[in-house]
């Protein structure tokens, strides 16, 4: 793969998938009194737009590589999208995951036939285990967000909402992590504005793009439902994108996030997880513009089914 991905490379991956997944619905909403739009990538095969970026990226791997296997660090999402991929690439993939990660992303990956190794979050840098791994037994690190493949892989989400839209989106709204979809959408619609969403005290991206640089995670960060939106930093390749092309971040509450996962319940009958209806709380609550134009991104369904039920059965505040 290329060290920096592009435009066309996000078309690339966008023809690549749409050869093995059917889109994922674009969903006429109201929010606020104002029709636009939700991606609903919580009907991806894994239950989240993960499978994108780690197809395009194990489908560019060489013969040797695939020979070699794949490492992965993920708390859930991308780790289902890389045994996915690799199962039906044929590859063997190890995937270093959180010990205190839904056990609905634990199990799905081993039966997606990945190798899982546990780390203790926090306490244990993720990326260190992933590297002692490697270097261990040999294998290509796919990087859940800092990979130019993955980044255009999940790219792929705008190029076919910009099709199924029928034009250019005036903005996506995006659940962030470390800035991979968020990045990959900057690419898919250079005109389109990218507004990142993030819990407090997790808000890596929000914070690099304040201060133009790499900012950590700090060691007393707050807890938050939104598993799979907690890393300890963006990488570089991320906030270059990102960099004067995104909007101030986002941040959202956990509360805001509850309510947004009753609203998709209620409204579209459909269960998001936390980590995935942060982009939707942040439009519920106006702290994001919306116009016809704007697409929400639902980036993931895979919710504990415990702490879901609970949610649900709360009544707004």
């Amino acid at each position: 793969m290329t060290t920096l991905p592009t435009h066309q490379g996000v078309v690339d991956a966008a023809s690549s998938i749409a050869d093995i997944l059917a889109p994922t619905p674009l969903l006429p909403v109201t929010i606020n009194g104002t029709s636009c739009w939700a991606k609903a990538e919580n009907l991806q095969p894994i239950g989240a737009f993960k499978i994108r970026g780690a197809w395009w990226r194990l489908s560019n791997l060489s013969d040797e590589e695939r020979a070699g296997g794949v490492v992965a660090v993920s708390s859930g999402n991308h780790a289902q999208g890389v045994a996915w991929a690799a199962r039906r690439l044929g590859i063997e993939a190890t995937i270093v995951m959180p010990r205190d990660a839904p056990r609905v992303k634990l199990d799905n990956t081993k039966a997606l036939g990945a190798d899982i190794v546990l780390y203790d979050r926090p306490g244990e840098d993720r990326d260190a285990v992933a590297a002692r791994l490697i270097a261990q037994r040999g294998g290509t690190l796919v990087h859940a967000f800092g990979d130019a493949g993955v980044i255009e892989g999940q790219g792929s989400a705008g190029i076919e909402a910009a099709a199924q839209l029928g034009r250019t989106p005036t903005r996506f709204i995006t659940c962030c992590g470390g800035g991979g979809l968020a990045a990959g959408l900057a690419l898919s619609c250079p005109e389109a504005a990218i507004h990142v969403v993030e819990p407090g005290g997790w808000d890596m991206v929000g914070q690099a793009l304040a201060q133009g640089a790499i900012v950590e995670a700090a060691p007393d960060a707050p807890a938050t439902i939104c598993d799979a939106l907690q890393p300890n930093a963006t990488k570089p390749v991320n906030l270059a994108i990102l960099n004067g092309r995104a909007k101030p971040g986002t941040i959202v509450s956990d509360d805001e996030v509850r309510a947004a996962q009753r609203w998709a319940y209620a409204q579209l009958r459909m269960v998001i997880e936390p980590g995935g209806a942060a982009a939707l709380a942040a439009a519920l609550s106006g702290k994001v513009p919306i116009d016809e134009g704007t697409i929400i991104m639902l980036t993931g369904g895979n919710a504990d089914p415990d702490a879901y039920a609970r949610t649900i059965s709360e009544s707004a505040h």
